[in-house]
């Protein structure tokens, strides 16, 4: 979710300014060569993680925040990626989405799960938030 967002924006970002006439052709084929080479930047740095699919996408949620990701580094972030991944498996229900006792249940352990490990406070509401969203993605594939 948030690799694509990023992905998105610049996609958008460049194809606006190209029908405001700010940019040519010519320059819009140029941004669109470096987005796919960032893109395959990124697959290469996820191949080097080592990482599953579905640990790739709560490692990039957690390191949304570029602060963070620098004080917790790659090994701490991908050991809270791992264990977010086994919780949250453990604890959806086939409703999860639907009913709010069953999301705070979810966000407290994602909290605990993040203070176990130290991530920055002040970050730990946007990390819950972006972890959650995350997780409405696969869910109906792991419930």
């Amino acid at each position: 979710m948030v690799q694509s967002q990023v992905f998105s924006e610049k996609l958008k970002t460049t194809l606006n300014a190209y029908h405001n006439r700010a940019i040519s052709t010519a320059q819009v084929i140029e941004e669109l060569i470096a987005l796919a080479k960032e893109l395959d930047a990124a697959t290469k740095r996820i191949e080097a993680l080592g990482l599953t699919d579905d640990e790739v996408a709560f490692y990039n949620a957690l390191a949304a925040n570029d602060s963070a990701a620098a004080a917790m580094g790659d090994d701490k972030l991908k050991l809270i990626a791992a264990e977010l991944i086994t919780q949250v498996k453990k604890s959806l229900s086939i409703d999860w989405t639907l009913r709010e006792s069953a999301r705070a249940r979810i966000r407290v352990m994602v909290k605990r799960i993040l203070n176990k490990y130290g991530y920055p406070p002040d970050l730990q509401n946007v990390a819950v938030k972006t972890v959650l969203t995350q997780a409405e993605l696969p869910c109906a594939a792991w419930v």
